[in-house]
This record gives structure tokens, C-alpha cells and sequence, in this order.
């Protein structure tokens, strides 16, 4: 898949829901969507996840980039297990992410579509036409719900399963549209884009498996990819030891 930086939309007078985990990537694509001029609400999920550090990025994210509000929703994906994030399961270390497809033990089962669920239905209370997410299809660990098909299908379900979309559809137009301004960059096509857009890097945290005070392990699948995409955009990493 060709790299592709992200088409300029008009924002202007209308609010999105993003969803901000605190990581790289949501903060990139929080940005950009501020920079189209969306006032944004942006979404965190305390899901039970061991890598809660990235909640306190998440707030000072929203802050520095200038969301309007930021919300935290709690639900517990833990009570399902099934994933390193939720249960007590080691987290893959040291994994050759170059060219690896396979779905690792740190996918989250439905985690994006329980997510943007949500996020929808925020959208909807607030007469927001407009989602965002961080996905990204190039250099990522092998998530299904990363791909442009997943982001497609889900559009269309908010489009055929919410009372905004269904009245939108009668008068012939479609309400939602899920934006994923990330999904055909590489992680140094990323790191260069929040670069332009004066992303701060230090306030983020993109480890599954942080230290007590927050620190990257330097070895996980997200640890691994940031480096890899600083090291490749020519830039130093604020958070690298």
C-alpha cells in the first residue's frame, strides 16, 4: 500500500468526536483534525487496560492541542481476557515488526468497534456528523480493525443503525463519516505530519508495557514501530532514553 498524506477537509463550524488513547497516533490525528478546523471532543477509554499511563498523556494531549472537551469513558474489555493488554499475559517483546502480519496477542477483540460504538453515540447526542481514529494501515501490528475495510463497514453500519443516519438517508444524503486521516501513512509519514502540525511527542506514551512511572520498554510491537518511525523521519524521539 502507497504512502498517502491526508486530504484537507472543510471542519469549519462542525464538531468531530475523536478518539485520544494518549499514543502517537491520536494525538497526530487529533491534531490534523483541529487543523481542519473541527472543534473536536475528544474520547479516552479506561478499559482495564495495564497500560493506564496513557490516560494522563491522553489529558494533557487534549489540553496542548486545543480539544474543546475531553472525556473518559469506563467499561471493562478485561472481563472478556483474551489479550495481553486486558489479562495476565506476557506482552511480546523483541518481535520483528518489519514485515510481520500476523495478529499478536496484544489485539484487544473488538476493541476499535466497541470504541468507535461509543464514540458514535457521543456523536449523536451532540449532533456531531463527524468521527476520528488513529488507524493505521502500514506500519501496525496486524490489528483486522486497522484496515480501510473494517473503517468502511463501520461507516456504513453508523450510517444504517442511528436515527441521525436513518432521517440523513430519507432525505438522501449520508450523515457520518468516520475520518482516518493516518490510515495510508507510514510511522515516519506520521512522525513528520504531528511534526508540521507542532505535536509535542514528549507528552505521549505509546508502550503496552510501561514501567511503574510510565517509562517505554523499548521492546514492544509499539515501542518498536515508534522508534523505528522517528529513526526513519530523521528525528529524535523525546521519549527515548
Amino acid at each position: 500500500m502507497q504512502e498517502i498524506e491526508p486530504q484537507d477537509v472543510s471542519g469549519a463550524g462542525r464538531t468531530a468526536v475523536v478518539l485520544l488513547s494518549g499514543g502517537l497516533d491520536s494525538a497526530v490525528t487529533l491534531a490534523w483534525m483541529r487543523h481542519q478546523g473541527f472543534r473536536c471532543v475528544a474520547l479516552s477509554f479506561d478499559y482495564g487496560q495495564r497500560h493506564r499511563h496513557e490516560l494522563a498523556c491522553a489529558e494533557q494531549v487534549a489540553a496542548a492541542v486545543g480539544a474543546a472537551d475531553h472525556r473518559v469513558a469506563r467499561i471493562d474489555l478485561g472481563a472478556f481476557g483474551g489479550s495481553a493488554l486486558t489479562a495476565d499475559l506476557p506482552v511480546p517483546k523483541d518481535r520483528d515488526v518489519s514485515h510481520s502480519q500476523d495478529i499478536p496477542i496484544t489485539y484487544v477483540p473488538a476493541r476499535n468497534a466497541v470504541f468507535l460504538t461509543m464514540a458514535l453515540g457521543l456523536a449523536e447526542t451532540l449532533d456531531a456528523r463527524d468521527l476520528a481514529l488513529g488507524v493505521n494501515a502500514l506500519d501496525y501490528s496486524g490489528y483486522p480493525d486497522c484496515r480501510p475495510d473494517f473503517i468502511r463497514a463501520f461507516e456504513r453500519l453508523a450510517n444504517l443503525g442511528t436515527r441521525a443516519g436513518v432521517e440523513a438517508a430519507e432525505r438522501g444524503e449520508p450523515w457520518f463519516r468516520v475520518h482516518a486521516p493516518l490510515l495510508r501513512l507510514s510511522k515516519a509519514g506520521i512522525v513528520r505530519l504531528g511534526t508540521r502540525l507542532g505535536v509535542d511527542f514528549a507528552l505521549t506514551s505509546s508502550c503496552y508495557d510501561p514501567g511503574p512511572h510510565g517509562q517505554a520498554c523499548a521492546r514492544c510491537d509499539a515501542c518498536q514501530l515508534r522508534a523505528r518511525g522517528f529513526a526513519e523521519a530523521g528525528l529524535r524521539d523525546p521519549l527515548a532514553r
